[in-house]
């Protein structure tokens, strides 16, 4: 597994694309195109899969349920996608997610409470992927 982290409009696409060697004919999930949070691995093609955007899936988590449920949900995914990983040793899953914990802290709870839960997401896939990288301004800094 690998994250793939840093600033919005920092270029993570665009690396991940040529870091892989991507062309179009690869599994590409995006929450940015309004796309569920991928349950079902069985339609995961291709030997590197990229799962794009995920603070907004996290988001879209906060919505139904409280802190705990989120991170068990959030752990499940990671699971999940993990397993799938496991299954073929050239297979590798990248996920994208926009730095959001950085900056001026929100008013509102409810985006307060989607940036700590984004972090601690963060935290727990950091810890669990093979690699991690740092993106910013179309440059990477790898940091596992």
């Amino acid at each position: 597994m690998h994250f793939v982290t840093g600033g919005a409009y920092n270029g993570k696409s665009k690396w991940v694309k040529t870091f892989y060697g991507l062309t179009e004919d690869h599994c590409w999930r995006s929450a940015y195109d309004q796309m569920k949070i991928p349950l079902n691995v069985s339609r995961f093609y291709g030997d590197v899969v990229v799962l794009e955007g995920v603070e907004h899936w996290i988001k879209g988590l906060t919505a139904d349920s409280g802190h705990e449920e989120c991170r068990a949900i959030w752990q499940s995914l990671l699971g999940i996608w993990r397993s799938w990983e496991s299954e073929q040793h050239e297979r590798t899953v990248v996920i994208i997610g926009a730095d959001i914990t950085k900056g001026i802290v929100p008013m509102e709870k409810e985006e307060r409470e989607w940036r700590d839960l984004t972090g601690w997401a963060y935290q727990d896939l950091a810890a669990l992927a093979d690699r991690v990288d740092v993106i910013w301004y179309g440059l990477n800094q790898q940091l596992k």
